[in-house]
């Protein structure tokens, strides 16, 4: 009994030190969701009132909520699986080509991965502008403005995404390719198996463990996109045709100054990431990882 909860003790400062960086923040974003909290309030020219649920209310009967909500989860499947597809297909490069190409390789992802948002947000946008970016010249299509349309406009910052994110995938699959035995990948060449069948036959069931902790922890982080969404649009783009919930919450929030229903707007993406987040532990548990 000592020896099992000796880790519990272990971990128990880190607990309190990110209980209160965390559990603070997340009790003041559900208080404000119940208040009628707006600039008035925050200036101190009119009292607080408690309205309980009615920002949830007034948030579930917008239509225009269920459809940013709809083309969040859109949006993040499109990236999620995008990012599986480059980061899985560079994965099983990398244990095909020869030390220094794969050095370089390793190089150049790490160093996508160290840009910040912003930064990389805005070197994308510079390649795609509308009459000096190098993309429109070298495809011969001076004046087309990337951003004008909704979907080609989702689709640039899908690839801002996918760019930033596909060093995880690529690194942790490749991990987990090179820790399978190299008899079992000998016997399969000896059977006759060809490249696509090994990987899908012999490679995907035995990384299942690990496919499964990168496709949801790539869930967690392609929705709650902001940086790339905000700064690319320049704030959702026209109309609002290319906001995503956070996006949504920071416009109700801060440009309306309605603090209430965008912290409203703040739980329910929270209580969607913490059920992707029960998941992800679960499969921790499971794949033998420890928690």
């Amino acid at each position: 009994m000592r020896q099992r909860f000796t880790p519990l003790w272990l971990l128990l400062p880190a607990a309190v030190v990110l209980g209160g960086l965390f559990l603070y923040p997340m009790y003041q974003l559900g208080l404000i969701s119940v208040l009628d909290f707006r600039q008035a309030q925050v200036s101190g020219g009119q009292p607080t009132r408690f309205v309980g649920l009615d920002n949830y209310v007034q948030l579930f009967t917008d239509p225009q909520f269920w459809s940013v909500l709809l083309a969040t989860v859109g949006f993040a499947a499109a990236c999620v699986v995008a990012t599986l597809a480059v980061g899985a297909g560079l994965a099983v490069l990398l244990t095909r080509i020869s030390r220094v190409p794969r050095l370089l390789l390793s190089l150049a992802a790490m160093a996508a991965w160290a840009v910040p948002a912003v930064s990389g947000s805005t070197v994308w946008m510079f390649l795609f502008d509308t009459d000096l970016g190098f993309v429109n010249q070298l495809l011969g299509t001076e004046g087309f403005n990337w951003m004008y349309d909704r979907y080609s406009a989702f689709a640039l910052v899908g690839a801002v995404v996918v760019w930033s994110s596909f060093p995880f995938v690529m690194v942790t699959l490749y991990a987990g390719i090179e820790a399978i035995s190299r008899s079992v990948l000998e016997a399969a060449a000896l059977d006759g198996a060809s490249t696509w069948r090994t990987f899908w036959q012999i490679m995907v069931p035995m990384l299942r463990p690990v496919l499964a902790v990168v496709v949801i922890q790539s869930i967690i982080w392609d929705f709650k996109i902001f940086t790339q969404i905000y700064v690319m649009t320049r704030g959702g783009g026209l109309a609002g045709q290319n906001l995503t919930l956070n996006v949504y919450a920071y416009q109700q929030a801060f440009a309306s100054s309605e603090y209430g229903l965008g912290s409203a707007i703040g739980v329910v993406m929270m209580l969607i990431l913490l059920a992707v987040t029960v998941l992800y532990l679960r499969t921790l548990r499971r794949s033998g990882e420890p928690l």
